[in-house]
């Protein structure tokens, strides 16, 4: 039973990279699925707010967009936030296919809510909703209900649904995971922490952070990286409360990335941003905290030039595809950036 399986999905695989040869009418195309429709085993965890909804509000619809007439790269971004139409457009425009799966990410208000939290407590939560593996005694995540298995059954059904858009190269030949190596992780804020806390996990091609990674009393930024470090990009506003309470600066040093280049202020700055990991910016948000938060990700409250188009648009290509291996000089850490900060608040 097994090897008919395999075989049946080799051959779809292959039926499907073969049909991607070419695209009869090539676009920008844009799938919508739930993720309790793709998979029986897929169940609600309730505790966390990790639930379906309804017919009428689906809350585990799952997003994907590919454009056949660009040049593709080859490499899959998956979303750990809302969907986000204009970025996901982008990156089609960049030759990147693109999922957002639905996966646990409204447990930070429910759990782990101690003062000071456990060191482990919320990168371990991230873990296990990303993975679906015991990482945590907090909550059990079954492996359907990990991001991981999520998306691979997003990609798999893609595979079918759409031949042209050519999913089949996210997928490994028996069909049983994603090809981690053409993968780029990526979200905002608490999809971006999760993003980079599962790259330390798994090896990816690349991690984009956009307003993070935070987490600022948690210690798994320093674990040992499966992702090597430079494949980390971070972009922030310096008005945004993390950036100001010194989290991101913190997050950044202890993943490495300023072994990497400086800090770079992209409103100064052309790309390559002196191949920096670490890009930064100062723009008109009218003095607001929580806009300037959301300022770095494509949306209203992202600065713009005065022909109306939006500021970073240099900025988001280049955190999606430069290479990897180009990178800056290695700078010093700052000791301004307060890295201990559960001493700095709670005194141990």
């Amino acid at each position: 039973m097994k090897t008919n399986l395999t075989k049946t999905c080799l051959a779809l695989i292959a039926g499907a990279l073969s049909a991607a040869a070419s695209d009869p009418a090539p676009k920008k195309y844009h799938f919508e699925a739930r993720a309790s429709a793709l998979d029986s085993r897929a169940r609600e965890y309730p505790k966390i707010d990790f639930v379906f909804g309804t017919s009428a509000k689906p809350q585990d619809m799952q997003h994907a967009v590919v454009d056949t007439g660009v040049a593709s790269r080859g490499q899959l971004v998956i979303w750990l936030m809302g969907y986000n139409s204009q970025l996901f457009d982008r990156l089609a425009s960049y030759g990147l296919h693109a999922i957002q799966p639905h996966y646990a990410n409204k447990w930070f208000s429910k759990v782990c809510l101690e003062k000071p939290v456990g060191e482990h407590c919320r990168g371990n939560m991230r873990l296990e909703a990303a993975t679906g593996e015991n990482f945590t005694e907090v909550v059990d995540i079954q492996p359907p209900d990990g991001m991981k298995e999520r998306a691979r059954q997003f990609v798999a059904w893609l595979v079918k649904k759409h031949p042209a858009g050519n999913w089949a190269q996210f997928l490994t030949a028996d069909g049983k995971d994603l090809r981690w190596d053409k993968v780029i992780m990526a979200g905002s804020s608490h999809g971006s922490t999760t993003s980079a806390r599962f790259a330390k996990h798994q090896k990816v091609a690349r991690v984009v952070m956009l307003c993070g990674p935070r987490d600022n009393y948690q210690v798994w930024q320093a674990l040992p990286s499966a992702t090597p470090a430079n494949r980390y990009f971070g972009f922030s506003h310096v008005l945004d409360g993390g950036w100001t309470a010194d989290h991101y600066c913190r997050s950044w040093e202890m993943l490495g990335l300023h072994e990497f280049g400086p800090i770079v202020n992209v409103d100064q700055a052309r790309p390559p941003y002196r191949d920096s990991r670490r890009l930064i910016t100062s723009l008109d948000v009218k003095n607001d905290a929580k806009r300037a938060h959301s300022a770095v990700t494509p949306g209203g409250s992202s600065p713009k030039n005065k022909d109306g188009s939006l500021a970073y648009e240099d900025v988001w290509r280049y955190l999606f595809t430069h290479p990897v291996n180009q990178i800056g000089d290695a700078m010093q850490p700052d000791e301004s950036c307060v890295k201990d900060q559960r001493a700095r608040d709670f005194g141990r």
